[in-house]
């Protein structure tokens, strides 16, 4: 089984994705690792890299092949990223979307990274725009469109192990042949 693991910086996806990982003992591969990484290397933030990916779209589009490609190509993963959901497109058996207001995931960012919530927020704002405006001028990729997830929470409503466990159960109870059908992913353009 693939399962995607999408939502903004600071929703819990790393926590979440990690946790269903180990729950059903798949792989996790998170494109945020990977994007961080691959910022760390050229000595810069991941907002300074984000900004970076602006004016060189091949940064994105190497990284989302990737995780494009992992999605067709194997099994029993948790496929971790912004992304992950539109990436994996049907290959997906299951997506999920977490969120969290705001102020919630800047508190959690700040907390994460040491550093300011005022930092943390403006940081994000930055980063979550320039994604939005690069998903969609790439892959006409509304981020905003959750119509394709199977299930989308809101985090901060919960804590870490409630949110897993929701999730475990979803997943566990999931049956293929009450399955109806699951939203396609269409008009999407996998111009990598």
């Amino acid at each position: 089984m693939l399962l995607t693991v999408s939502g903004p910086p600071g929703s819990g996806k790393s926590t979440t994705a990690a946790g269903l990982a180990e729950a059903f003992g798949y792989d996790h591969i998170s494109g945020g690792d990977i994007f961080r990484t691959l910022a760390e290397e050229r000595g810069m933030s991941p907002v300074e890299f984000n900004e970076l990916a602006e004016e060189d779209d091949q940064i994105d589009r190497d990284l989302d092949r990737r995780l494009s490609d992992i999605a067709a190509e194997r099994d029993d993963v948790v496929l971790e990223s912004r992304l992950a959901g539109w990436l994996a497109a049907d290959h997906a058996d299951f997506r999920i979307w977490l969120d969290a207001p705001l102020s919630v995931r800047a508190d959690r960012i700040a907390d994460r990274e040491e550093k300011p919530v005022d930092t943390a927020r403006e940081e994000t704002e930055r980063r979550e725009a320039s994604e939005a405006k690069r998903y969609m001028a790439y892959y006409d990729i509304p981020i905003d469109d959750l119509s394709i997830y199977d299930v989308a929470l809101n985090t901060a409503r919960w804590g870490p192990d409630p949110v897993l466990d929701t999730l475990v159960s979803a997943v566990e109870a999931y049956d293929a042949a009450d399955d109806e059908g699951k939203y396609p992913v269409t008009g999407v353009r996998y111009d990598f």
